[in-house]
């Protein structure tokens, strides 16, 4: 073999070695960015249930009104989360904004114990089912994104994808977590 043949050997492993990369960096930014869109359409999955919730509580609200006159404290709470939930900015603002409205939720539910007319009002009945309905699918809807941001966020840590995510600027997620502690701690069962 002459210099001419070992240099077009080298030439070639070099092209065929430049292309096996060339292939994999497409393949695990396309993969990358299919899961980054999957992330974006979990969340927008989320999200209009979300506003289904936001819907009902107006509606909620009035009918205790009627009821509760010395509760307005606690109902201009859940509308003040209701309007800063609606208008939070990206997803660590939602999370947080949506976790305060799920507290004073609670305390609206609470308040509602102790009038038992109010409990017997079909409108308030009916709303409150649409509500745990609601409830119910945002629960779902939420874990369909956490797994999502699992997959994407895996997939983006693990070597070698690692260094193609940081080219291309493929960043992290957050999952959509629970934050008050009153939320993490067990339910007390009483008869």
């Amino acid at each position: 073999m002459n210099g001419g043949t070992i240099a077009l050997i080298v030439v070639g492993v070099v092209v065929f070695l430049a292309l096996v990369v060339g292939i994999w960096i497409m393949a695990t930014y396309n993969s990358l960015t299919r899961m980054s869109n999957d992330v974006d359409e979990a969340f927008s999955t989320m999200d209009v249930y979300l506003k289904k919730r936001y819907d009902l509580i107006p509606n909620l609200v009035e009918t205790v009104k009627g009821y509760v006159k010395h509760e307005k404290e606690t109902l201009e709470n859940v509308m003040k989360a209701r309007y800063n939930a609606m208008n939070a900015v990206g997803t660590n603002d939602q999370v947080a904004k949506e976790n305060v409205l799920s507290s004073t939720l609670k305390s609206l539910f609470k308040v509602t114990e102790n009038y038992p007319d109010l409990k017997a009002d079909k409108n308030f009945s009916q709303l409150m089912h649409e509500l745990r309905s609601v409830e119910d699918e945002i629960v779902n809807a939420r874990k369909y994104y956490n797994g999502t941001v699992k997959r994407y966020n895996n997939k983006r840590e693990v070597f070698p994808n690692s260094i193609v995510a940081g080219w291309f600027k493929f960043l992290k997620r957050d999952l959509f977590e629970v934050e008050a502690p009153e939320e993490r701690k067990n339910v007390k069962v009483q008869f």
